[in-house]
């Protein structure tokens, strides 16, 4: 989708406009913070302001993504929306001028459907994921290492025992949770964590057969794929886990922050920086685009990515994610088989410092993103609406804001961004989890000492 032809974009975003009036108004989000780590942990920066190198390695031969035909957003009939966008002040990057029409600060939107947000459950210490079982319980992980099975009143069990241990400095910890596509017969559940390892850590991904009940239990643990190399780092190893309906498993990689595993987010050598894609059993995929490249990583799928914490399915059952930047520069993409999305040779920030990262926003051979912001959300977890609660949201793609202190939302049409919100500012709580509910309503964590499952229904 970076190489999207210029007037096949102003096509279609022209296409169907009409003269709703603007709304106005929206949060204004705080100055950015590091996504991944609570207020007083260390920031994002965690690398001497330098111009990084180019990994080195050759990119495939770019081929035009395109526009898929069908709508992955709003209905053909309904006039795109017009007007300012959310108000978060200039850009830190002025500089770099956006590829396409719509790139960016798409126009604000507002809701029309009312709604309420209630408290399941509170006292989780910053926790990180959800994941529903049967009857509507929920799996919750906290970063110390603990998980929780919480009911849809908000009770919660003791912490299930037998997880390995985690290493939990900076933005470590024990990270995301999925419910196997089989679990009603295997009782399998997956999570990634940073895992303790000899000369530093790297992102694992495990899975074990819950054992519910009063005192709840993991057995027979797996660890089933390993970030490699290992690097003595506390940030950016990203850390999503997404099924897909075939029976396959996205796991997201960051580039480890500092500028030794920055290098290589576009190394085919390496797993930092990248999107891979296995078999529930860890082995690799036989379509898996780089099997016949001797010296990559068989698991990898996309390549130039810097620290991905929001993924999710569309109604294509396409991937999407959502990456962090530094200051200036989160994305929205559509990471596809075998393509190289730039980072960190291309990209739309800079250092926290206020050193220049990129000498340019595009580049040969590199994607460019579906839409990016300047200044950043910040952006944890991702849902795409398909729920019936919501029928204005069904297909608008769902965001948890940490330094934006915002659930964002963006409506779509044509796998393009043309409408933006930003929901709960007035709570001023960081947002680390949204998911869709087995009945259609959202479910959120917010990120804090003690961090809230939040519901949000129709009023």
């Amino acid at each position: 989708m970076r190489t999207l032809s210029m007037t096949f974009i102003i096509a279609a975003l022209l296409s169907g406009c009409g003269n709703q009036p603007p709304d106005n108004g929206g949060g204004t989000p705080q100055a950015p913070e590091d996504a991944g780590v609570t207020p007083q942990e260390p920031t994002d920066a965690g690398v001497t302001p330098q111009e990084p190198t180019d990994a080195g390695v050759t990119p495939q031969e770019p081929t035009d993504a395109g526009t898929p035909p069908t709508d992955a957003g709003t209905q053909p009939e309904e006039p795109l929306p017009s007007g300012p966008p959310v108000q978060t002040g200039p850009p830190n990057v002025p500089e770099f001028e956006p590829a396409f029409p719509g790139q960016t600060r798409a126009p604000e939107v507002k809701s029309k459907t009312a709604f309420q947000v209630t408290e399941i459950a509170s006292g989780f210490r910053n926790p990180w994921a959800i994941a529903f079982l049967p009857e509507q319980r929920m799996l919750v992980t906290v970063k110390s290492g603990a998980l929780y099975i919480v009911t849809p009143q908000g009770a919660k069990s003791p912490a299930v025992t037998g997880l390995p241990s985690v290493d939990a400095r900076g933005q470590g910890g024990l990270l995301d949770v999925e419910v196997g596509p089989d679990y009603a017969q295997s009782g399998l559940i997956y999570w990634t964590y940073y895992e303790p390892r000899q000369g530093g850590n790297g992102l694992a991904v495990a899975r074990a057969k819950l054992v519910d009940g009063e005192t709840p239990r993991v057995e027979n643990v797996q660890v089933i794929f390993r970030m490699m190399p290992t690097l003595e780092s506390t940030l950016h190893a990203g850390g999503r886990l997404v099924f897909t309906p075939d029976g396959k498993l996205f796991v997201t990689l960051g580039e480890r922050s500092i500028l030794a595993g920055r290098v290589q987010a576009r190394d085919v050598k390496s797993h930092f920086g990248k999107v891979v894609r296995i078999n529930p059993d860890g082995t690799v995929p036989q379509d898996n685009p780089y099997l016949s490249n001797p010296e990559a990583k068989p698991e990898i799928w996309s390549v130039g990515h810097r620290n991905i914490l929001s993924a999710a399915l569309d109604s294509q059952k396409r991937l999407w994610i959502v990456e962090m930047g530094p200051q200036g520069g989160d994305e929205l993409n559509r990471p596809e088989a075998g393509k190289d999305y730039g980072w960190p040779t291309i990209g739309y920030g800079e250092e926290y410092s206020g050193a220049p990262i990129h000498q340019s926003p595009q580049g040969p051979g590199m994607e460019q993103p579906v839409y990016y912001w300047d200044p950043v959300i910040a952006p944890s977890g991702m849902t795409i609406y398909s729920g019936d609660l919501f029928p204005e949201w069904k297909n608008n793609v769902f965001i948890g804001g940490l330094a934006s202190q915002a659930l964002v939302r963006l409506m779509m049409r044509n796998d393009l961004v043309v409408g933006e919100e930003r929901l709960l500012t007035e709570r001023k709580e960081r947002i680390r989890e949204v998911v869709q509910g087995p009945e259609g309503a959202l479910y959120l964590l917010t990120d804090a000492t003690n961090g809230k499952l939040l519901k949000l229904t129709p009023r």
